[in-house]
């Protein structure tokens, strides 16, 4: 496998920097000069941190400096030695060489530029506020674009309850598609830049968990039957300022949320992610009155799959760490660690009554477990011939599903007895999901395609490109000779 998960590399679109500093044009702190600082000094100058016990998480600390004083000389650039270890090329370099490339020259300007300027700190802005906030707070989602230049990543997708629509993530929106046609229907403009969970509730709302890599991560509700505007014969609806359309808000955190999971009667939901932690929320009153009930930390490295069994008693999560693991919601406690795969697990299901654990992952391999006591593996199966991303439950527990890098979805009945293999995905394959009455399966992949097909029989009902625009060449049909 030579291309990594796409969690950790995801391609962007749009991307925002710092403008050139120019000579005598006002900069700003919080605009210009804290997006520099958060991309290359946070990592190390956060509150935990705090390498040479300098703490770079407000302007007031930032000014006072660390170990070696004050850093900051304002007015004099040449004078500051903030300014001299960000530009210096002998082993005084900040950030060190082992931790990351040098602040490019244009950003540098910037800061030389604003400490030119007097190191000044906006008007109204606290200078005790908390810079990734602050950021977080300011920074505005950009409109996605008409057309996509090129195809973008689905990395989630859900059938709508009709089961006649899919629903994909797109780029700083979520897209609705008419199966039937493969046309799109409707765009939901989102705050996060990718989707990487979808779900919806019993009243017909999309849970979207999702974020920006690196950045901030969220768990948001939204309300597809508002009305929203037409544009080319697609609704639009507006996910980031329309509260008809924006239902809920249900947490925000600094990076990416990875997975999300809903029991069937809606009454608990989970989302867990880069921050380590898995957020379950209880939504028995409605969403509303939405509350956060625990936040599970059971994990070393990244959250990314979750599942909740069917009567919500039992959290079943995938980490980055090369374990799945049990959480057990009433109790609030860790019952069993699957430490099986020596590799990354990517995914993970349990069966409606509890009784068994599935997990995938970059070993290539799905394995079945006991999710109690030791966590015996009871069986493991291949089939697939590189890194398995996703696995998911049919609505009846009768047959289970898998997406992986070998560019096929496959079946498996609860004895991981393989079925059909799905193909016509042309990368990739990062996520998977049934219909509500589970006589469908569909696919998202790396290349922006997306694929439906019957699960008793296994044949295709549609393939097409679920970027908005995008002109996707197609491959000739076997007896047409490729055209040079």
């Amino acid at each position: 496998m030579t291309r990594l998960f796409p969690v950790a590399f995801a391609a962007c679109l749009l991307s925002a920097a710092p403008a050139p500093a120019q000579q005598g044009k006002p900069v700003s702190f919080i605009t210009d000069v804290a997006p520099v600082l958060k991309e290359n000094c946070l990592a190390c100058h956060d509150a935990k941190k705090k390498a040479g016990k300098y703490d770079m998480t407000t302007y007031e600390k930032i000014m006072a400096g660390g170990a070696n004083g004050e850093p900051i000389t304002p007015g004099k650039p040449d004078k500051s030695e903030f300014h001299d270890l960000i530009v210096t090329a002998d082993q005084r370099r900040m950030p060190p060489r082992d931790k990351g490339e040098a602040v490019p020259k244009d950003k540098a300007a910037v800061i030389a530029e604003w400490i030119k300027q007097g190191a000044k700190l906006d008007a109204g802005l606290d200078p005790k506020a908390d810079l990734v906030k602050e950021l977080r707070v300011r920074w505005k989602p950009p409109v996605p674009p008409k057309v996509y230049p090129f195809p973008t990543i689905v990395n989630a997708i859900a059938f709508t309850p009709d089961g006649k629509s899919l629903v994909a993530g797109g780029h700083h929106e979520v897209t609705v598609w008419t199966i039937e046609t493969g046309k799109l229907a409707k765009r939901l403009y989102t705050r996060a830049e990718r989707a990487y969970g979808l779900a919806f509730l019993p009243d017909g709302k999309l849970a979207v968990a999702g974020g920006r890599p690196g950045q901030e991560g969220d768990v948001r509700v939204y309300d597809l039957g508002a009305k929203g505007k037409t544009e080319d014969g697609v609704e639009v609806l507006d996910g980031v300022n329309d509260k008809a359309v924006l239902v809920k808000h249900l947490f925000d955190v600094e990076d990416s949320v990875l997975c999300l999971a809903v029991t069937p009667d809606g009454k608990t939901l989970a989302a867990g992610g880069c921050d380590r932690a898995v957020r379950v929320f209880d939504l028995s009153g409605g969403l509303d009155k939405a509350k956060l009930e625990q936040t599970v930390e059971n994990h070393a490295d990244w959250v990314l799959g979750c599942a909740l069994s069917a009567d919500g008693k039992y959290l079943v999560t995938a980490g980055r760490d090369k374990t799945a693991k049990v959480w057990d919601l009433k109790a609030k406690e860790s019952v069993v660690t699957f430490p099986e795969h020596q590799n990354i697990v990517y995914g993970v299901a349990v069966k409606a009554d509890g009784s068994a654990g599935f997990s995938v992952g970059a070993d290539k391999q799905l394995r079945t477990w006991k999710p109690s006591g030791e966590g015996k593996q009871v069986k493991n199966a291949g089939g697939h011939n590189d890194d398995v991303f996703k696995i998911v439950a049919g609505p009846k527990d009768a047959v289970f599903a898998t997406s992986s890098a070998d560019k096929t979805v496959r079946l498996w009945d609860a004895d991981l007895k393989a079925g059909k293999t799905l193909s016509g995905l042309t990368d990739y394959v990062y996520a998977v999901a049934f219909s509500p009455d589970g006589a469908m399966v569909a696919g998202g992949s790396y290349d922006g395609t997306v694929g439906v097909w019957t699960v008793a029989d296994g044949k295709p009902v549609k393939i097409w490109n679920a970027s908005p625009g995008t002109v996707v060449k197609e491959e000739p049909k076997k007896d047409e000779p490729k055209k040079k």
